[in-house]
């Protein structure tokens, strides 16, 4: 367990709340605690909400459109437009160097696939895209699973395990939780279906910025990792490989990640509020 003290701060002049005193006793205890910068307004989640309800759209477009014989770069093409005629812009567009306006991501390739007019999709293909949207200054950022027709049985299977693995992840999240109770339950259920968790990446913070606290860990302990308090906002976007969950990013430009046997790997995310209950999708 991580011992740190005052990250949960109450100023001199600020008034008390039942929310500090909740938190406090845990931040004593030695637990890691958010501060109160990753803990959103209503107004701010509600831009994160509306920022999500684009980038729901332009996943359901790329889910009517996709086919055998696409492009990768056309689907870049769909997600651009997309965002920019609904008045947003796509985060990874520029975003340390990336070039394009999504992640498309085949078969045993993890995450950050660059697209490109040369990668064709094929009968059987399994694609994970990947697109985060900012609206208003406001992030929202999500990935699905395409099948390209009829895939094998245990491309099938891992799949629907790794959407069954953030839906577990999801329903594992309580309020004054810990973001480790969410990865041991994603790599309880990975195991049991005999795949494993990447683990060199994970969910993260988000909303106000691209990328914040909490790192959200797709395996793990329960009561490890930060405490989970009502207005973070965050993704769980498990990344589950039918082999080894080993990996290694692409040399030669930098950002695809690939499993280490070269087996197929698959994802899904979602962007989280945590609420009073538990965790609300802002991403549907």
């Amino acid at each position: 367990m991580r011992r740190i003290k005052h990250n949960w701060v109450v100023t001199k002049g600020e008034e008390y709340t039942e929310l500090d005193r909740k938190v406090l006793s845990f931040q004593d205890q030695g637990y890691l605690c958010p501060t109160k910068s990753l803990i959103l307004t209503p107004e701010q989640i509600e831009g994160v909400r509306k920022s999500g309800i684009i980038n729901t759209g332009i996943l359901d477009l790329v889910g009517r459109e996709i086919h055998a014989g696409m492009t990768t770069e056309e689907i870049d093409k769909l997600v651009y437009d997309y965002t920019i005629q609904h008045g947003a812009t796509p985060a990874t567009l520029g975003y340390e160097g990336f070039p394009k306006s999504c992640c498309t991501s085949i078969n045993e390739v993890v995450c950050h696939g660059i697209p490109n007019d040369l990668e064709e999709l094929h009968e059987g293909d399994i694609i994970n895209v990947d697109c985060t949207t900012i609206l208003n200054g406001y992030y929202a950022d999500a990935s699905r699973m395409y099948v390209i027709g009829k895939t094998t049985p245990k491309k099938q299977k891992l799949v629907d395990v790794t959407k069954e693995c953030l839906e577990i992840g999801m329903e594992a999240a309580k309020p004054f939780g810990f973001v480790g109770d969410i990865g041991y339950a994603i790599e309880k259920h990975a195991h049991k279906n005999g795949f494993s968790v990447v683990r060199d990446l994970c969910g993260h913070g988000v909303g106000l910025k691209f990328h914040e606290e909490p790192d959200v860990l797709h395996y793990g302990k329960r009561k490890t990792g930060m405490l989970l308090v009502p207005g973070m906002v965050f993704t769980i976007e498990p990344m589950i490989n039918m082999g080894t969950w080993e990996v290694f990013i692409d040399s030669e430009d930098g950002w695809t990640v690939v499993t280490e046997d070269e087996l197929p790997s698959a994802q899904w995310e979602h962007t989280f509020v945590m609420t009073d209950h538990g965790l609300e999708i802002l991403t549907h």
